[in-house]
């Protein structure tokens, strides 16, 4: 049994550039993965889907040409050239990766499958067939989440797809039905409605998006719909049967049953932790009811020595906040420090065309917790970069505390909406109260510009 100074358990967004550091610093590390470098991110999230979104937003901009003055016609889609150029840039966030791991001293990069022994020992499977014991006063656990399939009678034997398998599909969809209504829905959704497939998406929350604010998921919902998609919120998917070469779904919408025959399935319900096979019972280590392992404020969990990032621990799994999870616990094992994750500002952004950048806290939230705030929000057709470029889709919207001036969130809904949100998210670091933002000199005409226009309903 070799022991290290750390082992890391999963190669994602977090888990690897902790591995390096830890090494580089001088800690004998190893970092145990079961299939790919790069984990969900690079592997079949962040990367590859926003690489076909960009053949989806070409093949949408191409229809719209006229608009512009342009005489154009889409000719063909190449899902296969689709498809190979989302892989071959895979294949290099990939590799570059595994490069780098192999390429850092200290680190030994172990292929296969691990679970823990006892709280400082760990049992690998190795992807050769042999296996191996490892141990270490310390452990961090970064692996990540998978698709959660809902129960629904007939789901298992209907061929469904996950984004995953949907990602490497051959084929256009006919008619793409999607039973969820998050962001992997809406992206999926939109891209393959423009791919030409025919969508529909069952939520079966009271909104698309249930987390966001009900005019910002209303708005959202009227771009998809212009798009052609149709949306059945509050429902409730039954059972799912095959018929004629198609797939029967039966469904409730507010009691009433329905039906849709659609070629493609795509589950897009959430997510869960990949924890089932960790044998956590044997550390001692505590998850909740989802299995989602329980951290402190400092990432460690109920067993001192072991830690958890990422996805895997529960909370909002963005691979940025992954990055973030490395980084704090970095300084506090090299540095002694007690940085923590409590009240950090939380960024995310959804990449359906236009974008939905988000910060902080939506209206709703500051309403439940009591706080006397002011909203100011403006629809993307006042700002004028968005008019000269063509796209009035959107919405600016922004929450203010009314006694201080803070700014407590924000929602972006536009063209290049993440990156306006990420303006605002640095004010909100700064503690720039709004009438900073108000009087702010910007570069004309950017879409951050337009942010003095939003504050300016303030006054």
């Amino acid at each position: 049994m070799e022991t290290y100074d750390a082992i890391i358990i999963g190669s994602g967004q977090g888990g690897t550039p902790l591995a390096k550091k830890l090494a580089k610093a001088g800690w004998k590390t190893a970092l145990i993965e079961k299939e790919h470098a790069g984990g969900t991110c690079v592997n079949v999230g962040c990367t590859p889907t926003k690489t076909m979104i960009a053949s989806a937003k070409a093949i949408h901009t191409i229809g719209r040409a006229a608009e512009w003055g342009i005489e154009a016609d889409l000719r063909k889609i190449n899902i296969d050239a689709i498809i190979q150029r989302k892989k071959d840039i895979v294949d290099l966030f990939r590799n570059g990766a595994q490069e780098g791991l192999e390429a850092t001293e200290n680190l030994n990069l172990v292929w296969g499958k691990a679970y823990f022994r006892s709280a400082d020992v760990l049992e690998v499977n190795l992807n050769d067939g042999d296996s191996l014991q490892m141990k270490s006063d310390r452990i961090i656990i970064s692996t990540g989440t998978s698709q959660r399939i809902p129960h629904i009678e007939g789901i298992e034997d209907s061929g469904y797809l996950t984004s995953t398998t949907l990602m490497e599909l051959r084929e256009i969809p006919r008619h793409l039905l999607i039973i969820g209504g998050g962001y992997i829905a809406l992206e999926f959704g939109q891209m393959y409605r423009r791919f030409g497939s025919e969508v529909t998406i069952l939520t079966t929350g009271d909104q698309l998006l249930d987390h966001e604010d009900s005019d910002v998921s209303t708005e959202i919902k009227r771009i998809l719909e212009e798009e052609g998609i149709r949306v059945f919120c509050q429902a409730h998917s039954k059972k799912v049967e095959k018929q004629n070469g198609e797939l029967l779904l039966r469904f409730d919408v507010e009691g009433k049953e329905q039906q849709l025959s659609c070629s493609h399935l795509l589950v897009a319900t959430g997510r869960v932790p990949n924890s089932a096979d960790l044998n956590l019972e044997s550390a001692g280590i505590e998850t909740n009811e989802d299995g989602y392992i329980q951290v402190n404020d400092y990432l460690e969990t109920s067993v001192k020595g072991i830690f958890a990032i990422g996805d895997v621990k529960g909370g909002p799994e963005f691979t940025h906040v992954a990055y973030n999870d490395h980084l704090i616990l970095l300084q506090n094992l090299l540095e002694g420090k007690r940085e923590t994750i409590a009240d950090r500002l939380l960024p995310y952004c959804m990449f359906t065309d236009p974008q939905l950048g988000r910060v902080g806290m939506t209206e709703k939230e500051a309403r439940q917790k009591g706080l006397n705030i002011r909203v100011a929000c403006i629809p993307m057709s006042r700002v004028a970069r968005a008019i000269e470029t063509g796209d009035e889709r959107g919405l600016m919207k922004a929450v203010v505390d009314a006694d201080s001036g803070q700014i407590l969130g924000a929602a972006i809904l536009g063209e290049e909406g993440g990156e306006v949100m990420s303006v605002l998210q640095m004010a909100m670091i700064g503690k720039m109260d709004h009438q900073a933002i108000r009087n702010m000199m910007f570069a004309h005409p950017l879409y951050s510009e337009s942010l003095n226009n939003l504050f300016m309903e303030l006054e």
